[in-house]
């Protein structure tokens, strides 16, 4: 015969054993999430964001030293104090754990601007004690950080090279004015020297489960899904990238555009000077048009990399924003959006953006992808798209 089950009483049960408090789970509604109200004490009332009635001269080139180029190529100065280090896939996107922005070194700093370089976003979170004098600190070594001529800057004088972002409960819903590809874009690519290393801390933030997360897509990857042909003619191209739309919105609202917008030309294909890897420079939101085309061409083109990026999710990475986390992006080779939806919760952060260099082509530009497979000792893609499928989803 089996042995028969024999079941302890409760009292034996108890002896010795304690067992674990039942936590209990709070009332769960699905797809709603507690709304926070405002505290009357905020801790970041001066970052408020306030829409000054000044005017500035037009930008002047200045000069640029990218510190990636500085940096180890191991990135041994800055992993020295990292308890983590992951990618969220091959393409773009890295976070770094163990890190104290604060306390970074000089050298330290520089492996971060190749590590951006090279990753495409790089995120640290907890970095609560990382304060906006900081934030402006670590970009002015990155470079001559940018003034933006429409957005709003912090209520405290003196901070008008910084960014705010500020949506509540009271901000209009514009989901339906634009489409999704629009909202894609990399920042104030018409000036002449567009950003590089971009930094965009969170202050206040929906909770989990509360949306307002970011995404990023890589320029360096979209580039590598065209075929060679379409590579070698884009490369061939340029586009204009106009501050227009901006201004007319800003006055539109009574709001004072602080300089006159600009319309740039710049390549539809530029070389990234830490990397060597070529990348598509376009974006939704200010490419209006392909110069020395017809227009049916150049939005037939604007239309098929409009799909590539919003499309292509190999090339994307998502991030949900937690108390204290700040994210890194090289605005050169990184397209970007915010997801929507998330009112009435508030969403405060400040981004500062250091100026790169002016856009350049270089024939002699790599291709990541290339350079990952034949790294890896693999094939190179196959992008005849007439070949027999199998698609067995």
């Amino acid at each position: 015969m089996a042995p028969s089950i024999v079941s302890e009483s409760p009292a034996e049960l108890a002896v010795g054993i304690q067992k674990p408090a039942v936590q209990k789970v709070n009332r769960f509604t699905p797809g709603h999430t507690v709304v926070e109200p405002a505290p009357e004490d905020y801790e970041y009332e001066y970052l408020k964001p306030r829409f000054p009635e000044i005017t500035w001269p037009a930008l002047e080139e200045v000069p640029y030293e990218d510190k990636g180029l500085l940096g180890d190529p191991e990135y041994k100065n800055l992993f020295a104090d990292a308890s983590d280090v992951f990618d969220y896939n091959p393409k773009i996107g890295t976070e770094v754990h163990g890190i104290k922005l604060k306390n970074l070194t000089d050298a330290q700093k520089n492996d971060l601007a190749r590590l951006i370089a090279f990753r495409g976003v790089v995120v640290f979170r907890d970095q609560e004690d990382f304060s906006i004098e900081d934030q402006l600190e670590l970009g002015r070594h990155f470079g001559t950080l940018h003034k933006h001529a429409t957005t709003s800057v912090p209520q405290k004088e003196g901070l008008e090279e910084v960014h705010v972002i500020w949506t509540d409960g009271n901000t209009k819903d514009q989901r339906a004015l634009f489409t999704p590809a629009h909202l894609w874009h990399a920042d104030v690519t018409y000036e002449v020297q567009p950003p590089s290393y971009t930094s965009l801390k969170i202050l206040t933030g929906p909770p989990r489960g509360g949306g307002g997360d970011t995404l990023w897509s890589s320029q360096y990857a979209a580039y590598d899904l065209l075929s060679k042909p379409m590579q070698k003619y884009l490369e061939s191209l340029t586009a204009l990238h106009s501050a227009e739309e901006q201004a007319t919105g800003s006055r539109a609202l009574g709001r004072t555009v602080r300089r006159e917008p600009v319309v740039t030309e710049h390549p539809l294909v530029r070389t990234n000077p830490v990397t060597g890897w070529k990348s598509l420079f376009y974006n939704p939101g200010f490419i209006k048009s392909i110069k020395g085309i017809p227009k049916m061409e150049s939005d037939a083109i604007i239309a098929y990399l409009d799909q590539i990026i919003v499309a292509t999710q190999e090339i994307h990475v998502r991030y949900q924003w937690t108390p204290g986390m700040i994210a890194f992006w090289d605005n050169r080779s990184c397209n970007h959006t915010a997801t929507y939806g998330f009112s009435p919760h508030r969403r405060h952060a400040v981004r500062v953006t250091p100026h790169g260099e002016r856009p350049v082509f270089d024939p002699a530009g790599k291709s990541q992808e290339e350079e990952f497979l034949a790294a890896a000792g693999r094939a190179q893609i196959n992008k005849d798209g007439a070949r027999q499928s199998n698609y067995n989803d």
